[in-house]
């Protein structure tokens, strides 16, 4: 597995990039452009992603865990699996993000952008995630299970 644990790759252009299991915890992917990137497997930990282009990007069981995808585009990518514990997804672009099983245990999904009731009836949990209201109120109340640990 290639390190590249605290890197800086601020504005980087990893269009394409193939980074199937790459450790890059702590790493700052600030405004990186990571459009179609395999990112299948990666070690994302504590990463920072603000504003980062991950459009059709593969983020199958990538670990997110502790990272900050403030503002960062997330458009068609794909997350199944993805373990999403504590990250920072505020201002998130989620139109039409696959989030299937993916842990989202106490993340930060406030005013991320089409982020869909049906999207996060598909995830494995919610558990003291912070959602909008509205949202939270809806799958609380028809999908009770995943705020349960």
């Amino acid at each position: 597995m290639v390190d590249f644990e605290g890197t800086n790759l601020k504005e980087a252009n990893l269009k394409r990039a193939n980074l199937v299991g790459v450790d890059l915890i702590k790493a700052n992917l600030t405004w990186a452009n990571l459009k179609w990137a395999n990112l299948k497997w990666a070690n994302l930990e504590g990463a920072n992603l603000r504003k980062a282009n991950l459009k059709w990007s593969n983020l199958r069981e990538t670990n997110l865990k502790l990272a900050d995808l403030t503002e960062a585009s997330l458009v068609e990518a794909n997350l199944e699996g993805a373990n999403l514990i504590k990250a920072n997804l505020e201002g998130a672009n989620f139109h039409g993000v696959d989030i299937t099983g993916a842990n989202l245990q106490e993340a930060n999904l406030r005013e991320a952008h089409y982020l869909t009731f049906d999207q996060l009836s598909k995830a494995k949990t919610l558990h003291d995630a912070e959602l909008d209201e509205k949202l939270l109120n809806s799958l609380r109340k028809e999908h009770g299970r995943l705020f349960k640990m």
